[in-house]
């Protein structure tokens, strides 16, 4: 089965044309250097750029398949998470492109998307992970550890009380004046060697699979107002050694705890905080200590694209589900 798949929940125009689980093709528009200059996306240019970016981006993911849109079975789109004003193009796109064809259309829930990356084959054939295997799901808009059961069984086990944790990366990074996307430089950074501040760790101890990042973020504000004056370099570095380390502990202590008290042993990292190399690494060490198989996608699965969007929705188009014409954006859609 070959689907076109449509992704515009936040700041990213993508498409992707998929049959089964092997990709054909996935083409990402960025809109990073639009939002950079105000530290975050701007919902209102987010759509505006999608309006922009949604027909040419179709268009090259179509040609890079060597499809036309007479060899689809049929099209997906992102219905929600997300922002409003961005999903309603993509999804409009999808519905347009679906009436204009006849083909069967259905629309996706991203994070189910996001949850499911593992599982498309990727150009190295990496092994994949077979159901069932508990999830991290780490973004800039979610965080939460999920029991994936099946493709369409997967349960929310707990979540962030607060900020998510990318969200928490791109205000401390902003607070620090390194710029937008935060993630990104704050992993560059924490890579090096040299000394660490020490951060607080919410909800370490307790026996739950929530997550909480308001404080971490609070406590490096308070760390820098301490300060006289702007950080060195030194104490820049030391300081976001010491908040990555503290976000990247206690995502992969609840990961591991849900799969050690649900007899899971296979554990999923997925989201943009996922390509986080600090992340990649203390999850594998701590997954071998405990006999758990980790499975990390490659590092263009983690942040949004439409590849696990053109994948989940064949699944569902495959189950017989198809989704009405009448159909609207979701801001909040949980699994």
């Amino acid at each position: 089965m070959i689907v076109l798949g449509i992704e515009s929940s936040c700041d990213e125009t993508a498409a992707s044309v998929v049959d089964g689980n092997r990709v054909l093709s996935d083409v990402v528009s960025s809109q990073v250097d639009v939002h950079k200059i105000y530290g975050g996306v701007v919902p209102e240019l987010a759509s505006r750029n999608h309006i922009v970016s949604v027909a040419p981006v179709i268009e090259t993911a179509l040609k890079e398949a060597n499809t036309s849109l007479s060899d689809l079975d049929g099209i997906v789109a992102t219905s929600g998470p997300g922002l409003l004003g961005s999903l309603v193009i993509g999804l409009q796109a999808a519905k347009t492109l679906s009436y204009a064809t006849q083909l069967p259309f259905v629309g996706v829930n991203h994070l189910r998307g996001h949850l499911l990356a593992a599982r498309i084959q990727d150009e190295t054939d990496t092994p994949i992970p077979e159901f069932p295997y508990m999830a991290l799901l780490a973004s800039g808009g979610h965080t939460g550890v999920y029991h994936v059961r099946d493709w369409n069984d997967i349960e929310c086990l707990g979540e962030t009380r607060d900020d998510a944790a990318g969200e928490a990366f791109d205000k401390v990074a902003k607070l620090l004046g390194l710029g937008y996307p935060g993630g990104p430089v704050i992993d560059r950074m924490a890579a090096t060697e040299g000394d660490e501040i020490s951060f607080p760790q919410a909800l370490r101890q307790k026996k739950s699979y929530e997550f909480s990042f308001s404080g971490v973020k609070t406590a490096v504000a308070q760390h820098v107002h301490a300060i006289d004056g702007a950080p060195g370099e030194s104490e820049m570095f030391a300081i976001v050694r010491g908040f990555q380390k503290s976000v990247v502990e206690i995502l992969v202590r609840k990961v591991v705890l849900a799969a050690r008290q649900k007899q899971v042993s296979r554990v999923v990292l997925a989201g943009g905080v996922a390509a986080n190399s600090g992340l990649r690494a203390h999850a594998a060490e701590i997954c071998t200590q405990n006999d758990l198989t980790l499975f990390a996608p490659p590092r263009k699965r983690c942040t949004d694209n439409a590849s696990m969007i053109a994948y989940a929705g064949l699944l569902s188009l495959q189950a017989g589900e198809r989704s009405g014409f009448d159909i609207s954006p979701k801001a909040n859609w949980p699994l």
